[in-house]
């Protein structure tokens, strides 16, 4: 399904077509709690004939052969039960996946906006906590709404047999239940989608307190990350108290209904006994119904509550779900395929915010081949200009083309596999270091890995590991040096051996020596290849073929390191700042 169907149809609709993938399942479930329904209406007639006809006529050994096979029934019982437990909750488990592999699906298609506004913490809400809920309404909803009507209407069928004015009053009782069930139901939505909301806000929380525990540490903050969680952990109680007000009004009356359709019967019974009209073993009968009642009444108020969050986690996906990315493939979207790296940029506008341009009017072309290094003061526009040229973002106005074709005609995908990017905050996953390289080209030997770490600078520092390429980098990397992290980024880039290169302060992490080691790798890498160097050190691009300076979101000067040192602008301030600084410090 695509956004806009998620956005037009029914809730339940889609929550239902999750079903169809795993119907065999469902319907197993389903006929083996209708056969448990089967075995509690069966009782109370089996113990009506056996006080009408067996004992009274000393039938006894039909009497215990009935027991017995009562007794069998309800092993029957037991063994269904197992059934629709264990089948039951393994098919809810995978109608969950599914909706959870949908959802993780759709997340990867949203553009970088998306992310800009929405805390981690609460996209993992609803990847986990949300869908959760819907496992138990997958499983326990349909199956105990079914068995909970057969249950009312054959015991109502069976009772109307034996005595239909009694049957009548329990029959005029069950739509008031009905109807104080859809009532507060309501209420107890709405009360669980505030819960989720919640549940959401204090996840965010945690995740950014636990990601921020070492700068938390460093600063002793641990009091003010305490009294943050302390503020979400409380809105939660207070979301909380109002959903356990909602469902305490509920099983109030659900309480109140059930003891009521009791003292209905009995007091309504007796006065049939006592016209003549009714036998006390038909009042037997008619009490042990009630007491079959009271299960599936139960378990209409457990479904109400299910219900109730179920629903709010299916609405929280369907929003998610509903949601458009704001860079789509055009409808006739080529892949990107044999790219010789001409990128050219032509009077390009962008703003994050609708509001302030981040670029204004920025024009580059740059050769195949070409080392064009970007520099300028931070906040100028380089790390912006860089991110529209593999269209993390769409410009405001103007275009980007690699070999003469526009960014925007060509697949999302196929442009990212032609474009390599060394960003300014590396991001390792908790994995080991052989992995984590590995990522630049997923179905790489062992032998291609070892070479991309070689030409990264970082083989011999893996060699003296404890365990080599399988060592574990922790959580972001934390295992390793601010160098390490910084040169597995690059041997991603030397694995994936793209066309354009993108390396945004790629050695910003490095020190001098290592810096000027790996920059030869970074020569040679960039043989034959387009590439733009976003850097503050200015070392970093002096050997650039061409050297452009953006400030204010405009290019304003450009030329070779050697031109724009003669010019006496930005470049050459930036140039004689670092000189005296790299003089001061030594």
């Amino acid at each position: 399904m695509t956004a806009k169907d998620y956005r037009t149809k029914s809730p339940l609709l889609i929550f239902l077509g999750y079903f169809r993938r795993h119907l065999p399942l469902f319907l197993l479930d389903i006929s083996c709690a209708c056969l448990i329904a089967g075995v509690d209406l069966a009782f109370p007639l089996i113990t009506r004939m056996a006080l009408y006809e067996l004992l009274p006529n000393s039938l006894y050994r039909a009497f215990f052969t009935v027991m017995v096979a009562a007794g069998l029934c309800y092993l029957l019982r037991a063994g269904l039960y197992y059934i629709v437990c264990y089948y039951g909750h393994t098919f809810g488990i995978r109608v969950e996946a599914d909706i959870r592999a949908d959802l993780f699906r759709h997340m990867q298609e949203l553009s970088f906006d998306f992310y800009d506004k929405n805390r981690t913490g609460q996209l993992m809400s609803r990847l986990t906590a949300d869908l959760f809920d819907l496992t138990e309404l997958a499983h326990h909803g349909p199956e105990d709404l079914l068995t909970s009507v057969v249950t009312i209407l054959g015991a109502l069928v069976v009772l109307s047999t034996i005595q239909w004015r009694l049957a009548l009053i329990v029959a005029a009782l069950i739509p008031i239940f009905v109807a104080v069930v859809a009532f507060m139901r309501k209420d107890m939505r709405a009360a669980s989608a505030a819960v989720k909301q919640k549940t959401g806000h204090i996840n965010a929380e945690i995740e950014s307190s636990l990601s921020g525990i070492r700068t938390a540490k460093a600063f002793a903050n641990e009091p003010v990350e305490a009294a943050r969680f302390a503020a979400a952990n409380e809105q939660f109680k207070t979301s909380k108290r109002g959903f356990h007000r909602a469902m305490g009004r509920f099983n109030c009356a659900m309480e109140f209904f059930l003891s009521i359709l009791n003292v209905a019967v009995i007091g309504y019974g007796g006065y049939l006994i006592m016209a003549g009209r009714m036998d006390y073993r038909d009042l037997l009968t008619f009490s042990l119904y009630i007491a079959t009642f009271v299960s599936p009444m139960r378990k209409l108020a457990n479904f109400s509550e299910m219900f109730a969050n179920g629903f709010a986690g299916l609405h929280r996906f369907v929003e998610v779900m509903g949601t458009e990315p704001t860079l789509k493939d055009a409808p006739d979207a080529q892949p990107l395929t044999h790219v010789r790296g001409r990128v050219t940029v032509k009077d390009v506008h962008f703003t994050y915010d609708g509001e302030n341009e981040v670029l204004r009017g920025v024009s580059l072309d740059v050769a195949p081949g070409e080392t064009v290094g970007v520099v300028g003061p931070s906040g100028g526009g380089k790390t912006t200009l860089c991110q529209l040229i593999p269209r993390f973002y769409d410009m405001t106005a103007g275009s980007i083309s690699i070999d003469g074709v526009d960014v925007r005609q060509v697949t999302q995908q196929s442009l990212h596999e032609q474009i390599g990017i060394v960003q300014q905050d590396v991001f390792l996953f908790a994995d080991t270091i052989f992995e984590n390289i590995r990522y630049g080209k997923p179905g790489a030997t062992r032998e291609e890995v070892e070479e991309a770490a070689k030409r990264a600078m970082l083989y011999d520092d893996i060699l003296a590991m404890p365990q080599g390429f399988e060592t574990y980098v922790g959580e972001r990397g934390t295992l390793l040096s601010g160098g390490q992290k910084q040169r597995v980024a690059i041997a991603r880039i030397f694995l994936k051996n793209p066309p354009i290169l993108i390396l945004d302060e790629a050695t910003s992490a490095l020190d001098s020596v290592t810096e000027a080691e790996i920059q030869n790798s970074f020569d040679e890498l960039a043989k034959g290849r387009t590439t733009l160097i976003i850097a503050h050190r200015l070392s970093t691009v002096r050997g650039a073929d061409r050297i452009v300076a953006i400030s204010d979101g405009l290019i304003t000067e450009t030329g070779t390191h050697e031109a724009l040192l003669a010019k006496g602008g930005i470049y050459a301030r930036l140039y004689r700042t670092q000189n005296a600084l790299a003089l001061e410090a030594g």
